[in-house]
């Protein structure tokens, strides 16, 4: 498993957080996967790689800024 990174203060930063939640939500949305069929919600993605990048990049943006808190 791997291991956290912690600044010297012993948190995580709140990139390091974003990431964990960009990839507890695109696990779940099934973001990043082929078009295999999946049980539950299951989030529209693109045909093209360039597409589902896109939208995991947007993701990460949202998750950082709820991270921050804005």
């Amino acid at each position: 498993m791997e291991q956290a990174v912690t600044a010297p203060n012993g948190s995580r930063s709140k990139e390091d957080v974003a990431l964990d939640l960009l990839k507890f939500v695109a696990a779940s949305a099934g973001l990043g996967r082929g078009t295999s069929p999946a049980a539950g919600f299951v989030a529209a993605s693109g045909s093209k790689p360039e597409e589902q990048v896109n939208q995991l990049l947007a993701l990460y943006s949202k998750c950082l800024g709820a991270v921050q808190g804005k």
